[in-house]
């Protein structure tokens, strides 16, 4: 669980006194990410909790990964070349973060350059880490180890069933004709697809081969690739420096179509044709908008790849390859979105990377901004003003359940070691990032010179990894008016013997700010506070400014109105509703109309019988995204004439994004047998990660025996769903957070809350936010 370890932070820097770790203690710099220009008080050295490794000891330069993958076993042999550089004298342990579903074989070492012609064969020991990993400690010859001296470390192991992947059997696939796999390594589950320095402080550049039974196509986060048909063999080529948890690869039967001159749509032969149709040269389009804001797409290739039901969460933005469930395609505008949002990432988030997983919101917030200014400029305003009204809908709806005290609503979120950091995926790191970054777009005064302080925040930083104070330190010195005007309002109090608890309002900033610093002796970075900058990070709570959205009235009014006349004691007479045209409306409209009739559950049994016959058969014809809400609408409110939809809904939809939900909800209330019934009739078509989270859901436990299992079949451990930290003893969050998880992935962020005390908050995943990470 997570743990607040600093209430008010005096800095704004996530790192803190480093842990005791295996081997020698580093002091080198070299995977720290740089400062930028500005004023700030001296860097403490990066420490991530989430890695075992001691990755300040050395500069990775590259590596290469050369896999078998045999379907029939579900496993990858192979083995991984390191090319590392000590930083400093004194190293005698190489730590790499592993994983308990790692076979290691053999490890050894050689010095390019040494003449030595044979690898030395090294000794290590596997110790436990946490949950999610354990730690590979690697003792090294100390003749050959000095500093600035390149060694070669190969690593030689097996994966099994392992979180990162992910094996699904022909059935389990759109075309059920052949089995597929795919990685999923957001964010820490990539040390059980290789061992490594699983850190996003981390970057290098990487190679990899791999082997392939025959009609198998592979497909990798890479920027180059080759075949050899006669060989089997896949040649793959990173040429930027990515993090480890942005390696990614997926083999099965795929083929391509290319919808622009730098972008192909991938997919099952079944899915692709619906799959170009539903993008067509749109992605071209988008990335040509993003470059007029934000600079040149660093990249080459923009790829994506659709995955059948079983992949984990919407989207992963996995350099030059998108990954996105297929699932999608039926909502023209959820998949516009999730499509913007991961090319969006590629300069905030693959280009410019968080440097701990305390600060995911320099990634998602900064994406999520990025995204909306995207959609803005190739929609309308009032387009984008409408889905950040469900998203921010969706965060007040969070708030109102967890309360305002409660820590996970911080940006910065500080937790101890042995916390999972896909756990702390959730609507802040989205809306209250986006919130952030809109504030920061208002003290520039204009949103275009802010584009601006983008592209080149982007250029500053690119292939690096950054945390908060970067980017503040760099907004201020590209903004020096701000910080000065910060420096004399502090000046000014002090001259008035006010101190710094005095209310004050920016002239273009429709919020009142307080200051919170009450420390004289502040250091200069500190002066910022009269900016609000420590609060936003450091402050649990709601955003402290929103944007504004009126601009979207013309289409959120109707939304509104429309709820008012349900909600009223009596439900509404028919000359009054054909006034609302629902079939005219957009998807985003409908669902912010469910969202918000959601709210209101449980409803009056006559108003349930008046929308079921007002809306029902409308619904049935438009996608899940729609679907999915009333028919939680209908299982809250208890609604048997109804329940035939839901059985159809859950026959047909086997992703977690779309079952978890009902599931949970069904079990909440008086269905729970429906539920059960449900599951025996399709587990079979589920993949077994998902069956488990189920089990949990439905039987409180991960050990009920599965009818029907396949003998033989690879079992992954059990995935638990991850608790948010309630402010209330009584309220408690089932998360399937696969956005990235069931505990392993970044979480989609789907979730349905509910309190002991029957205080339900409706949190789907498709309302807070599509979590794409992630």
């Amino acid at each position: 669980m997570m743990a607040e370890l600093h209430q008010t932070p005096t800095s704004l820097c996530c790192c803190r006194k480093s842990l005791p770790a295996s081997g020698a203690r580093c002091t080198g710099d070299s995977s720290r990410p740089s400062a930028g220009p500005g004023p700030g008080s001296p860097r403490c050295p990066l420490v991530d909790v989430a890695s075992a490794s001691n990755f300040r000891c050395f500069q990775l330069r590259h590596f290469h990964l050369d896999l078998r993958l045999n379907f029939a076993v579900k496993e990858m042999s192979g083995w991984l070349v390191l090319d590392l550089v000590p930083v400093q004298a004194g190293i005698h342990t190489l730590v790499l973060d592993s994983h308990p579903s790692l076979l290691i074989h053999s490890i050894d070492c050689k010095v390019p350059g040494s003449g030595q012609e044979e690898p030395v064969s090294l000794t290590y020991r596997v110790d436990p880490f946490t949950d999610y990993g354990s730690s590979l400690n690697i003792s090294l010859p100390t003749t050959a180890v000095k500093p600035g001296r390149l060694i070669q470390i190969t690593v030689r192991y097996t994966t099994t069933d392992g979180p990162a992947i992910w094996w699904l059997d022909s059935e389990l696939t759109c075309g059920q004709t052949r089995p597929l796999v795919f990685t999923q390594g957001h964010s820490v589950c990539n040390r059980s697809f290789f061992p490594c320095f699983d850190t996003p402080a981390v970057k290098s550049t990487y190679t990899a081969t791999v082997r392939v039974p025959d009609g198998v196509t592979v497909l990798m986060s890479a920027s180059r690739s080759s075949y050899s048909k006669p060989d089997r063999v896949f040649q793959f080529s990173m040429e930027f420096p990515v993090p480890s948890y942005l390696v990614a690869l997926v083999a099965g039967e795929l083929q391509h179509v290319d919808v622009g001159p730098r972008s192909r749509v991938w997919a099952e032969p079944c899915l692709l044709s619906c799959a170009v149709k539903k993008l067509g040269g749109s992605v071209e389009r988008w990335l040509g908008v993003a470059e007029e804001l934000f600079g040149p797409y660093l990249w080459g290739r923009c790829d994506i790849v659709f995955l059948p039901p079983s992949f984990p969460i919407v989207a992963m933005e996995n350099p030059c390859l998108t990954f996105i469930i297929a699932s999608i395609l039926e909502s023209s505008e959820f998949l516009l979105i999730d499509v913007i949002h991961e090319i969006a990432h590629g300069w905030f988030g693959n280009a410019v990377t968080n440097a701990t997983w305390e600060e995911m919101w320099l990634s998602e917030g900064l994406a999520t901004y990025a995204q909306r200014r995207i959609t803005t400029e190739a929609y309308g305003e009032a387009f984008t003003c409408l889905e950040t009204v469900v998203r921010l809908d969706a965060l007040h709806r969070q708030l109102r359940l967890l309360g305002d005290n409660n820590p996970v609503s911080k940006l910065q979120v500080k937790f101890e070691p042995g916390v999972n950091p896909s756990t702390l995926m959730n609507l802040f790191t989205y809306e209250k990032g986006f919130c952030f970054v809109s504030y920061l777009s208002q003290l520039s005064g204009d949103v275009h010179d802010f584009d601006r302080f983008l592209r080149d925040y982007i250029s500053q930083f690119k292939f690096k990894s950054v945390v908060a104070q970067d980017l503040i330190d760099f907004f201020l010195g590209y903004f020096p008016e701000l910080q000065d005007a910060a420096v004399a309002q502090r000046e000014g109090e002090e001259e008035g013997g006010r101190g710094w608890g005095v209310g004050w309002v920016l002239p273009s900033i429709r919020c009142v700010c307080v200051c919170v610093c009450v420390d004289s002796e502040c250091p200069p970075s500190s002066w910022s506070s009269g900016l609000e900058f420590e609060r936003w990070l450091s402050g649990c709570g709601p955003p402290l400014y929103e944007p504004d959205l009126s601009a979207g009235g013309a289409l959120i009014q109707p939304v509104q109105d429309l709820c008012v006349l349900w909600r009223r004691s009596d439900t509404p007479d028919l000359q009054t509703l054909t006034s609302f045209d629902l079939s005219a409306w957009s998807t985003f409209q409908i669902v912010l109309f469910l969202d918000r009739m959601l709210d209101h559950s449980p409803l009056p049994h006559d108003v349930m019988v008046s929308l079921s016959g007002s809306y029902s058969s409308l619904f049935d014809g438009l996608n899940a995204e729609v679907q999915i809400r009333w028919l939680q609408m209908v299982v809250r409110n208890s609604f048997y004439p109804d329940l035939p939809r839901v059985r159809a809904f859950l026959h047909k939809h086997t992703s977690r994004m779309y079952t978890v939900p009902l599931y949970e909800d069904l079990v909440a209330g008086v269905m729970k047998c429906v539920a059960v019934e449900i599951f025996y009739q399709t587990q079979r078509r589920l993949h077994p990660n998902l069956r488990r989270t189920l089990q949990q859901i439905l039987f409180q436990t991960g050990s009920t025996p599965i009818q029907s299992e396949r003998p033989g079949s690879v079992r992954c451990p059990p995935l638990p769903l991850p608790l948010i930290l309630c402010a209330a003893a009584t309220a408690r969050c089932h998360g399937n957070r696969l956005h990235r998880d069931d505990g392993r992935h970044r979480s989609e962020g789907r979730q349905t809350c509910r309190r002991e005390v029957d205080l339900r908050c409706h949190l789907t995943e498709a309302v807070i936010g599509r979590l794409v990470m992630w």
